[in-house]
């Protein structure tokens, strides 16, 4: 009976200091997501101020997208595990191929990410929020005095938590740490990732409001007729998928390999070319919420526009991700996801005898879910992840179809998970 005893006391503490640093996180990323939003509303602000002003007015936004990278990189220079997106460091830990996070790295991940995603570069807030999860849930857990094995698996939990506060989607966030981070369903981290997650998606609302993060255009599910072309579609997502991925780790090493120039320059350029982009087309940067709404929404839009869109943010995503700044990939993904459906969408329509407009923000929804299982290799979590952020299952046969079928593709073809990539990368240098 002690035995039992002490494992019960095991796990309520388990499950109580997960819920605490649930609460921690729920307000500390509910507050990163409220300051990127009003760093959104300010970039786009001061790209119509200075466009209005004589002369090149438009080097100002151009110049403040270049200091805050620059500043973003500085930061990452006074804590180095705070670069790029953290997710591959939480897996890192959890298989005991690295220590836990330290506390620091919180202030570094917070600054750095308003930093580096307010200033526009193409990184999504999902990174910065998994990450200070997974230093709060291993700090809360030294303060509980669990032995290092739990340490680890609470940083993981807590990890999912975070993830969960960015997207607005506990049940995504604990299905994200059961299915890609640990890939397994031991109770103690299923129970602390699901109170962990609860809490902090509870907390978070409080400051971000309790509503869905996408508000769908009316849409009734797609007849069974179409399943086919979606299936289609999910084959030739998976593709894409894999390019997206080789395109990621390529400017990684191209970026890297040029050692004559400082980190903290390199950012500074890179933030320099998409304060350029930001100039031209200013929903093209960012983690791209706001243009995915546009899309979920119903809005018709030129398919030259979307081709503009989807090769700026294609190519625009992995070279931000190069840069030596905080920030993750999970957003720009969905975004990617979404423009290329209503892509791909507009394409056959042009040779469809009949009118098929109508599938466009279905199969935009769909190439949210493929897109993302294509590069991550975690289809359940994204399908549940888009589900949650759109409040809606009416495409959720196509969705399962064409996930499946980028993912298919995406292993077939020989690519490997984006995190699994950048696991390796970064084991390699240290």
């Amino acid at each position: 009976m002690t035995g039992t005893d002490d494992s019960m006391r095991g796990a309520v503490l388990i499950c109580v200091t997960a819920t605490v640093a649930g609460v921690i996180i729920g307000f500390i990323g509910g507050a990163f997501r409220w300051l990127l939003q009003a760093a959104d509303r300010l970039r786009i602000d001061l790209v119509e101020w200075a466009g209005r002003l004589p002369g090149p007015g438009l080097l100002i936004p151009i110049a403040a997208a270049a200091i805050g990278a620059t500043l973003a990189a500085l930061v990452v220079r006074w804590e180095p595990l705070a670069n790029g997106s953290g997710i591959q460091h939480v897996e890192a830990v959890y298989r005991g191929e690295l220590p836990p996070p330290r506390i620091r790295l919180l202030p570094a991940k917070f600054v750095g990410g308003l930093l580096a995603i307010g200033s526009g570069l193409v990184l999504g807030r999902e990174g910065p929020t998994v990450h200070m999860g997974a230093a709060i849930g291993a700090q809360a857990a030294r303060q509980a005095r669990l032995p290092d094995s739990e340490v680890r698996m609470m940083q993981t939990a807590l990890g999912g938590a975070g993830l969960a506060v960015a997207f607005n989607a506990p049940i995504g966030g604990t299905l994200f740490t059961l299915e890609e981070v640990t890939r397994s369903f031991r109770v103690k981290t299923v129970l602390a990732t699901v109170f962990a997650a609860s809490t902090a998606v509870g907390c978070a609302r409080l400051i971000l409001g309790d509503h869905p993060e996408f508000r769908l255009a009316p849409i009734g599910e797609p007849e069974f007729v179409w399943l086919p072309l979606f299936v289609v579609f999910g084959l030739a997502t998976g593709i894409l998928g894999a390019v997206y991925n080789r395109l990621v780790l390529w400017f990684l090493d191209h970026v890297a390999a040029v050692r004559r120039v400082p980190s903290v320059a390199k950012a500074t350029v890179i933030g320099a070319i998409i304060g350029v982009i930001m100039v031209i087309y200013p929903q093209a940067v960012g983690g791209g919420e706001e243009a995915t709404q546009i899309l979920l929404g119903g809005k018709q839009i030129l398919l030259s526009v979307i081709v503009g869109y989807l090769l700026l943010r294609f190519l625009a995503g992995p070279l931000s991700y190069s840069a030596p700044v905080v920030g993750g990939l999970f957003a720009p993904m969905l975004t990617i996801g979404a423009l290329w459906g209503v892509l791909f969408v507009g394409v056959v329509n042009l040779g469809w005898p009949g009118e098929i407009g109508y599938l466009a923000v279905p199969m935009a929804v769909v190439g949210m879910s493929a897109f993302f299982g294509a590069c991550v290799r975690a289809p359940v979590t994204g399908m549940v992840l888009v589900i949650e952020m759109t409040a809606s299952t009416a495409v959720i046969v196509p969705m399962l179809a064409a996930t499946a079928g980028a993912v298919l593709v995406a292993y077939l073809v020989g690519s490997p998970p984006i995190y699994d990539s950048l696991r390796e990368r970064s084991l390699s240098k240290t």
